[in-house]
Formats: C-alpha cells, sequence, structure tokens
C-alpha cells in the first residue's frame, strides 16, 4: 500500500492510502480574489508609501478591507488601492537604461557647502 505524502503532519498521521485519495479538481478561476496593493499616507502632503497586499473580490472591498488592516494602526489621512494587474514594472534586467543619467550632484543639498559660507561669513563679520 502506498501511503499519501503530504507537507501537512496530520494528513501524514492518517496513512492515507494513495489510491484510495480523492481526486483534486482545481479551482475555478472566479473563485479566487484579486489582489491589490495597499499605499498608507501618514499626513496630510507626505508621500503614499506602499504597507502591503490585500485580496478582495473589487475595488471597494479592498479599500474598506486596508483601511482595518492598514489604517487602524497610527495615523492615516488617505489610503489607495491598486490592483496588482494594473501595475507596470520595467524588469530588473533593465536597470542599466539608468546608467547613462549624467551625475547631477547639484541638485542635491549635500552638493551646496553653504554651511561653510555661513560660518566664513559669520567669522569675517565680527573680524571686521
Amino acid at each position: 500500500m502506498a501511503r499519501m505524502i503530504s507537507l501537512d503532519p496530520r494528513v501524514m498521521r492518517m496513512n492515507i492510502d494513495a489510491d484510495a485519495a480523492p481526486e483534486l479538481e482545481p479551482k475555478s478561476e472566479l473563485d479566487q480574489f484579486q489582489t491589490y496593493e495597499v499605499f498608507h499616507q501618514a499626513k496630510s502632503g507626505a508621500h503614499h508609501v506602499h504597507v502591503g497586499v490585500v485580496h478582495a473580490p473589487n475595488a471597494e472591498l479592498a479599500l474598506l478591507m486596508a483601511k482595518e488592516q492598514y489604517g487602524r494602526r497610527g495615523q492615516t489621512v488617505n489610503m489607495w488601492v491598486v490592483n496588482t494587474r494594473d501595475i507596470v514594472a520595467m524588469e530588473t534586467a533593465d536597470a542599466d537604461v539608468f546608467a547613462t543619467t549624467p551625475e547631477k550632484t547639484y541638485r542635491d543639498v549635500g552638493a551646496y557647502m553653504v554651511r561653510n559660507k555661513v560660518e566664513a561669513y559669520k567669522k569675517q563679520q565680527k573680524e571686521g
């Protein structure tokens, strides 16, 4: 007698005959909920941040479920849900398209040595 093999130890303890096990039918496509990505905004003007995923039959219920799951921990002023199938993303292998972007450190705050200039100005004012 061949035993049914499963990753579930409860099934393994039952010693089910593999030949006597019922045929498993795949679930129908409409039996599964859609996946929605959830984005949370903690305060007005802040960026929305991806916080997780919910499974729901439609967007309205996804928003309600996201509110219950992610909106009750801390402050929330806004929340987005986006169907995962609607997200278009680049392949990781295509990251080299950004390699041609020239260095633009002048756009970063750290590129400006304003503090040094202010200190030099203050020193000059004290001396003068």
